[in-house]
């Protein structure tokens, strides 16, 4: 059992309301961190759980909820408090009943993404690490998008896959693509817009009145396609969404070859997080992308 003493302690801190009768419930649905639904008859809260080595990486989660609310775009929910304890690192954040989406949500979310996206600043990167799904992920300032994707994002992926055994499979390749990737941007200039920088199905929802959520992030400013090829990656969104988007902010032509691209950023990830079962998707999409090239 987890002891929340110090965790209710924190919220009523932060709060100035006494938080008591509590009633709990474990939530499922995360594969990284365990969570918890702590509420009252007028409180009510969402508790993530981890490592207490992990506590930095609920911080950055905090700050990138917080940067993504601050632009007032998209409901996200509301930062309590973070921080650790002898058992645990914690997160909480209000809690926010969660719906399917339906058609008008839909086109809600895709028009409130693409109101996101267009939040830019004058370099790629972010003002400090954070992580996706638990790995980590650095985020320094540059200005040329073609490194920054190069090395911060899939030669540290495929550092982290040589690191857990995968080399044999995936090395050769990798460095095939990354020494050519520049021929994946003729005519195309990334602009570095804010990202959720995790943006699957998972990872969003509907308020009870139909209003878009979106939650567990990894931002940084980068392009803003990374977004929009991370939500057809798992399924995908609906077409009211997509179309919602593009009747907002539209898309180039070459994001349909792009995707693949910087979808790869994500099943290497995988591989590294939960191992071999996603190498041969990441091996398949590697030989796509330098066959793009030939």
């Amino acid at each position: 059992m987890v002891n929340f003493d110090i965790i209710v302690n924190h919220i009523q801190q932060v709060t100035g309301q006494t938080f008591n009768n509590i009633r709990q419930s474990s939530v499922s649905g995360g594969g990284i961190n365990a969570a918890y639904h702590l509420n009252n008859d007028t409180q009510s809260y969402f508790v993530k759980l981890n490592t207490p080595e992990r506590e930095l990486m609920f911080e950055a989660e905090a700050k990138g909820l917080s940067e993504l609310a601050d632009t007032q775009c998209i409901r996200i929910p509301k930062v309590i408090c973070f921080g650790q304890t002898s058992q645990n690192s914690y997160l909480v954040l209000e809690y926010i009943p969660c719906n399917p989406f339906n058609t008008n949500s839909s086109r809600l979310l895709g028009q409130q993404l693409a109101q996101l996206h267009q939040i830019e600043q004058p370099y790629f990167g972010w003002h400090c690490d954070n992580t996706i799904g638990s790995t980590p992920q650095y985020n320094p300032r540059q200005h040329d998008w073609l490194i920054f994707w190069q090395q911060h994002r899939l030669q540290q992926q495929l550092s982290f896959a040589k690191q857990n055994g995968y080399a044999q499979q995936l090395q050769d390749k990798g460095d095939k693509l990354t020494e050519r990737l520049a021929n994946f941007f003729d005519d195309y200039q990334a602009k570095p817009a804010l990202l959720h920088g995790d943006l699957w199905g998972g990872n969003a929802a509907a308020d009870p009145n139909g209003n878009p959520i979106i939650y567990d992030p990894a931002c940084y400013y980068g392009d803003r396609e990374t977004d929009i090829a991370m939500t057809e990656l798992f399924g995908g969104f609906s077409p009211d969404f997509y179309a919602a988007y593009n009747a907002t902010y539209p898309l180039d032509d070459g994001y349909k070859t792009r995707k693949t691209l910087y979808n790869l950023y994500h099943i290497l990830n995988h591989v590294n997080l939960f191992g071999g079962s996603y190498l041969s998707q990441a091996s398949n999409m590697l030989d796509q992308l330098n066959a793009e090239l030939t």
